[in-house]
């Protein structure tokens, strides 16, 4: 019990200081310092830092992907709201004050050439929210190919929001141009 407590808060620490700094300015030691773990007991835990990345962005996946599907269920009763949902979402996280932008795609910057385990998973995550996407564009009868429109709006969205630091805005506009995309595929 005590070890899964202690991966539980080296996932944290790691997962808030990659978000904060990227992965290559955080070493295992200021990931030791934040967790409050010892390093033996890091390494133990996680053989080395390319594990715990891989570790950090396998339960980010599953939590952003759980934190969609909640949020969007809980504001939205048609499928089009659902779909618009999605960049309402968008909006409330781009809002939070250590927004960085998305820990997907600036992780595959910074080692997407050097690490085919983080390639993976992010592609992985991406496919998983685009089918989410996919399956609320069905719902509504909507040409397939939407979901992919959509999906390339909200990853331009998250990239955009981190370069310019207005993420609500970005949102807002994100959000407009989702909904000008369903009207052009409902007539």
């Amino acid at each position: 019990m005590a070890e899964e407590t202690e991966a539980a808060q080296v996932l944290a620490a790691a997962d808030r200081l990659f978000n904060d700094r990227g992965v290559q300015a955080v070493g295992m030691d200021s990931i030791r310092d934040a967790a409050n773990v010892p390093l033996k007991r890091l390494y133990r835990l996680f053989p080395s830092k390319s594990a715990l990345v891989c570790a950090v962005l396998e339960r980010r996946d599953r939590d952003v992907r759980s934190a969609i599907a909640e949020y969007v269920e809980a504001r939205a009763d048609t499928p089009r709201e659902r779909i618009l949902a999605v960049f309402d979402y968008l909006l409330e996280w781009f809002a939070e004050p250590g927004f960085r932008g998305c820990l997907f795609i600036n992780t595959v910057g910074e080692l997407g050439g050097t690490s085919d385990d983080v390639g993976r998973i992010a592609r992985r995550h991406k496919l998983a929210v685009r089918d989410y996407l996919a399956e609320l564009v069905a719902e509504c009868s909507y040409p397939a190919d939407l979901a992919d429109q959509l999906m390339i709006l909200a990853n331009g969205a998250m990239a955009t929001a981190a370069v310019q630091g207005d993420g609500p805005h970005v949102a807002q506009q994100a959000r407009a141009a989702a909904a000008t995309l369903l009207s052009a595929a409902g007539r």
